[in-house]
């Protein structure tokens, strides 16, 4: 593997995946794509020299080239918009997209670069939540392989290197419990937009962090781990484990369990998907055993914490209700952050919107973006009705 595309360089995952390029050496970057952030786009791009790159619009364009000529490096091709990011996405040189957008905005160019037959690096779980048999199916007519770079979904990965699928009795994917963890649920849904982002074991972007402290997060893996590993809903279980040493596990149909432990930093999960499958050095500090104090578990309480309830929900629903609960999740999120809602309103107005949909099937491209548009509009009014109430 000598060359990576990144999808949302700037962000968490994409500065990591910079950053792990720089260690492994010897690989290209020869197209990335950013949202808004130009100041730090711009030192991206002077340090790795992409031939294409792409924002959000034309005053992201022109700020760019500012930044650019500040600096004194060379101006590559910029592409804008979605059609930036399938572009970035199906680069004829990468061999590797490593797809890092948060929310659906990465949903249609992931899509284009598995038609493409690349290797997908997948951090933006939004994409299979929403339309994993549409995913699946364009990945086995292409030959695209799908790498997982969530840790989570990466510990499984790993984990079922070398079993098969009848012996395997389920997958158990660990949650930290996020800031909220010892909580009541009247604490939890009097909290604060600062201590919602307060993460006690990852530094992450807003939404996932906010997404953490729902637990929606991992409704949204429970998800993605169907269309990842071939698991139906009662095969995929949760369990709370505020170390986040072990990063997730699989249970065998003789009673083993196989966990993945490693330090909690996002590198680790990135480098095995780029070298995948090899293993080499990397350039983080191993984790230490003895300085390990105990690995505690409990079972996650859906009383306070309702979106993992409803991401179940949703994955038996099938079809377009996972798309449906994906955006609202989006937008009732960014109301929260916003200040416009409660944490609490969040599982509320997702609630709500799933009620009022009825799940078709999700085999087409048409059909998802659909769903994902209504659900948006009733959540936006949901919201606007409940401002007006009050």
């Amino acid at each position: 593997m000598t060359s990576v595309s990144i999808l949302g360089s700037t962000g968490s995952i994409g500065c990591s995946t910079l950053k792990v390029i720089e260690h492994l050496g010897g690989i290209r970057v020869p197209a990335m794509a950013a949202g808004r952030n130009m100041t730090a786009f711009a030192r991206q791009i002077a340090d790795f020299k992409p031939e294409l790159v792409s924002c959000d619009d034309e005053t992201c364009a022109e700020t760019l080239e500012r930044e650019l000529h500040a600096l004194g490096a060379a101006v590559p091709r910029i592409e804008l918009g979605e059609k930036g990011l399938i572009a970035v996405a199906t680069h004829e040189e990468a061999e590797t997209v490593v797809s890092a957008t948060v929310g659906a905005v990465g949903f249609v160019p992931t899509l284009r670069a598995i038609e493409a037959g690349k290797r997908i690096a997948l951090a933006n779980k939004e994409t299979l939540v929403m339309a994993g048999e549409l995913m699946t199916a364009a990945a086995e007519r292409s030959g695209a392989e799908l790498l997982p770079v969530d840790s989570e979904h990466n510990a499984i990965h790993q984990c079922l290197r070398g079993e098969t699928r009848s012996e395997v009795r389920r997958v158990i994917l660990t949650a930290s419990g996020g800031p909220f963890r010892t909580w009541t649920k009247e604490q939890i849904s009097a909290a604060t937009r600062e201590q919602a982002l307060n993460h006690p074991n990852w530094k992450m972007g807003e939404k996932i962090t906010i997404d953490s402290a729902t637990l929606m997060n991992k409704g949204l893996e429970v998800i993605e781990a169907k269309w990842l590993f071939g698991f139906e809903a009662d095969e995929i279980a949760v369990i709370v484990h505020p170390q986040s040493v072990i990063h997730s596990m699989v249970e065998l149909v003789d009673g083993s369990i196989l966990a993945q432990m490693g330090v909690t930093d996002m590198k680790h999960p990135i480098q095995y998907a780029l070298t995948y499958p090899t293993r080499q050095q990397n350039c983080l500090p191993p984790l230490n055993l003895a300085a390990i104090s105990g690995l505690t578990f409990e079972e996650p309480d859906t009383e306070r914490f309702p979106c993992l309830s409803l991401a179940y929900t949703a994955l038996r629903a099938g079809g377009t209700m996972p798309a449906v609960l994906n955006a609202a999740n989006e937008v009732t999120v960014r109301a929260f952050l916003d200040g416009a809602i409660g944490l609490d309103d969040i599982a509320a107005v997702n609630r709500s919107v799933m009620e009022e949909h009825e799940a078709k099937p999700a085999a087409t491209l048409e059909a998802v973006l659909e769903s994902d548009a209504w659900a948006r509009e009733r959540a936006i009014i949901k919201l606007s009705r409940s401002a007006s109430a009050n």
